[in-house]
């Protein structure tokens, strides 16, 4: 059992040392960088990692939260404490022409929703504030055409991404070199695992979304997910009844286009002991990456984070 807590320790502390490189690299290299934030647990661990990177002083790069208006209401609460703390510089972006036009998810559909609030409004604010890379918290492990990211992700001035012109990275050794207009994503969690992750937020005791936690909450079933019941913004359709489950989120969101499963696990041990058995795909509760339309790969082509 020593054993097995200090493999996995040694590998913590590896992927550790990789991502604060990579951030490090990305502060001296650039000239305006930016972090994306979701609120989720890979942007949570991710911040506390740029906070290690530029101890004891404060992070030097700002974050970037794309409101799609949609987020659950917890998540909102936690962004607001995590932009109350001293050290840090958040700054919100809303597609103000997307409401204008009334772009929801319940009425224009998950993938008018996901291009209009969250690829244009990502697009708006990069070329608003001029940041030329942007840090996110994405992994390969997520899903297949993250896996063909690389941890340096060239865009064109456009915001592009072509999977056929990434720039190989031997040894480590990442290409900082870019045009003006042009940008970069980086990744420096591409070689961590979403078990990793929650390892990882385990030991470091890092505070999370508590709807990543089991608890009764009020769900509808729809579309063959459960679907819980954020605001009073979700009319439901005929037949429709709320129901109380104990769920809890694998992944998070805009409420509607995300699906709780049903789980116990209301601790941390709990969750990874969930993780481990585990067999089924992280984003399966997100309705956006059901779309053969719009594929994962497409929206990345065109914009989208």
């Amino acid at each position: 059992m020593a054993q097995h807590f200090s493999a996995e320790s040694a590998r913590l502390d590896a992927l550790e040392a990789e991502s604060i490189h990579i951030i490090r690299e990305v502060a001296a290299s650039f000239r305006r960088p930016v972090m994306l934030y979701s609120i989720g647990k890979d942007s949570t661990v991710l911040l506390h990692l740029m906070r290690k990177a530029f101890a004891p002083a404060a992070p030097t790069i700002p974050l970037l939260h794309v409101d799609t208006t949609w987020k659950f209401a917890e998540m909102i609460a936690f962004r607001d404490r995590v932009a109350a703390q001293a050290d840090i510089r958040l700054h919100v972006h809303i597609n103000e022409e997307g409401m204008r036009q009334g772009v929801s998810p319940l009425t224009h559909g998950a993938t008018v929703h996901t291009h209009v609030m969250k690829t244009e409004a990502l697009k708006q604010a990069l070329d608003h504030f001029g940041f030329d890379a942007a840090l996110g918290g994405a992994r390969r492990d997520e899903e297949k055409s993250r896996a063909k990211e690389r941890v340096f992700s060239f865009r064109t001035a456009r915001h592009r991404w072509d999977p056929r012109q990434q720039r190989p990275e031997l040894w480590n050794l990442y290409n900082t070199h870019i045009h003006k207009g042009e940008s970069v994503r980086v990744f420096p969690l591409s070689n961590w695992t979403e078990l990793d992750v929650w390892r990882y937020i385990r030991r470091e005791s890092i505070e999370v979304v508590p709807l990543y936690f089991a608890k009764k909450r009020p769900v509808v079933e729809r579309d063959g997910a459960l679907i819980m019941v954020d605001d009073e913004r979700l009319a439901l359709r005929d037949g429709e009844v709320v129901v109380e489950r104990m769920v809890r989120f694998r992944t998070l969101g805009d409420y509607p286009l995300t699906g709780a499963m049903e789980s116990t696990a209301s601790t941390l041990d709990a969750i990874i002991a969930e993780m481990e058995a585990s067999r089924r795909s992280e984003r399966q509760g997100r309705v956006i990456d059901h779309d053969p339309a719009a594929s994962m790969e497409r929206k990345k082509q065109e914009g989208y984070f």
